[in-house]
């Protein structure tokens, strides 16, 4: 016999196979809103293209605004300072000759002094660029997302509440991601960069949303295990994917993340569909409520916390990772070349992927057998912080790798447990998209903190050292706020 609340067959007698077929899905109690997964092929196809479709968006944070965008800022500050004669000048050799002054052991002439000065204000003006670059696009995001996730709690659609702001913001950021590629000074990509993230980012908040709208909550640490596996090894495949391409296709590299992720989206629209919304029942629009709504959540005590934590373990995450490329030329001994460089900043993430799959597998499925959260991101927090110290240790390539594994490991551990404990947290289930967009804004105010703060930190001490001190202290921070949730 069937449960009366799980999902009907048509015809009047149904077979045994249809019948386990329809508990597979628990109807919505309320007109419009999304059915559960419960078991069976509906979750196991949902849970395949959730993932593959984070993997998409994830190959455009990995791959193009972590290697494409530095490399593209840095040919066009190259082309400022260097210019006439000074053009073809190495700045490997130059760095070289920076560090074997500062170590006492070489002297320059008046020429050398020149270049040298002109490397100084080279190496903290292609920094703050990048974090100009990087920072507007969050914060453009910051304020959108939480919007975008309100507007979708309230969409009317045949395709269900979410999938058209998924499909949208999809094909307009490729669109946008494209345009990023032409950007012939760094004022022109701050535009189309903050342009293609807001779109991008509209697609990737009401995507979230489909976990709090379709799956249980016994389930979803396993599921955003699954999700952050494969956001995670997007970023990786995108980094390492953009390496490759850099050599091959240049900055026309861009068009291969663009095109990549309509694909995945376009297959996740149509493969995880949702049922239709076109009866969602909302209530009347008011500017009043709508802007209050916005601080409900962070007004509940569990959720203030889990959100600042969010805020500053991103914060110190993204300040120790916002100037990779140009740490490995101008603060590792001994420097490398903006080509080693480049194939180098991929290795690291590929080299952390090992730790970062078993603790994301591990970690979300195990959170949801213990139904324990807040131990977890406890401990991935305090074991980020101590990989921050490594580099400043050992101020070496090989360190940074080992950073990289430390690190790795660590946020496999955060990745699906915070996204299950924000979740959890949640305290209203029918505004999930508004509020896992506030949730968003947490991840990316801290994102847009973390190059602005690494930026100034090298404009003003002239080297990578104190980037490290702060990301430490940051992600110490994290931890300590994490420590007055109340649900475990």
């Amino acid at each position: 016999m069937t449960t009366p609340s799980f999902t009907e067959l048509p015809g009047s007698d149904p077979s045994p196979s249809e019948h386990a077929a329809t508990a597979e899905i628990l109807e919505p109690s309320e007109p419009g809103t999304s059915p559960k997964y419960l078991r069976g092929r509906a979750l196991r196809r949902y849970a395949l293209w959730y993932g593959v479709a984070l993997a998409a968006f994830s190959t455009i944070w990995g791959g193009a605004a972590g290697l494409l965008l530095p490399n593209q800022v840095q040919s066009l500050e190259m082309s400022k300072f260097f210019t006439g004669g000074d053009a073809g000048t190495d700045l490997q050799k130059l760095t070289v000759l920076k560090n074997a002054i500062a170590a006492g052991t070489a002297t320059a002439t008046a020429e050398q002094n020149r270049l040298l000065g002109i490397l100084s204000d080279f190496d903290a003006s292609r920094a703050q660029s990048l974090a100009l670059v990087t920072s507007v696009g969050l914060v453009a995001t910051m304020v959108a997302q939480p919007l975008i996730g309100v507007f979708s709690d309230r969409t009317r659609s045949r395709m269900g509440r979410r999938a058209p702001w998924i499909l949208l913001g999809a094909l307009i950021g490729a669109a946008f991601l494209v345009g990023v590629r032409y950007a012939p000074s760094v004022a022109v990509l701050v535009v189309l960069w903050a342009v293609a993230s807001v779109a991008l980012n509209a697609a990737v908040s009401p995507l979230g949303a489909t976990l709090a709208d379709r799956v249980l909550e016994t389930q979803r640490g396993s599921l955003s295990a699954i999700g952050g596996f494969g956001s995670f090894l997007g970023g990786v495949l995108g980094s390492v994917g953009a390496g490759v391409a850099l050599a091959a296709l240049g900055l026309n590299s861009y068009f291969v993340f663009a095109g990549l992720v309509v694909l995945c989206v376009v297959i996740f629209v149509s493969r995880a569909k949702d049922g239709s919304s076109v009866d969602l029942q909302v209530a009347k629009f008011e500017w009043k409520p709508f802007l209050l709504g916005f601080t409900y959540a962070v007004r509940t005590r569990d959720y203030f916390w889990v959100w600042t934590a969010r805020i500053l373990l991103t914060f110190g995450y993204g300040v120790s990772g916002a100037l990779g490329l140009y740490m490995l030329q101008s603060y590792v001994e001994p420097a490398l070349s903006v080509s080693e460089a480049t194939k180098i900043v991929p290795l690291f993430a590929l080299t952390a992927l090992p730790a970062t799959v078993v603790a994301i597998l591990v970690a979300g499925p195990l959170s949801d057998r213990l139904q324990r959260r807040k131990s977890f991101v406890l401990a991935a927090s305090v074991l980020m912080a101590g990989s921050m110290a490594i580099p400043l240790i050992s101020p070496t390539v090989p360190a940074l790798f080992v950073q990289a594994i430390v690190a790795g490991f660590a946020f496999g551990i955060y990745i699906p447990v915070d996204q299950a404990l924000v979740v959890d947290v949640l305290p209203d289930p029918n505004a999930a998209g508004r509020d896992l967009g506030v949730a968003g804004l947490a991840t990316n105010l801290g994102q847009a903190l973390g190059p602005a703060l690494a930026g100034t930190v090298v404009s003003f001490t002239g080297g990578y050292a104190f980037v490290w001190v702060a990301a430490l202290a940051l992600v110490g921070l994290a931890a300590l706020a994490i420590l007055p949730v109340r649900r475990p």
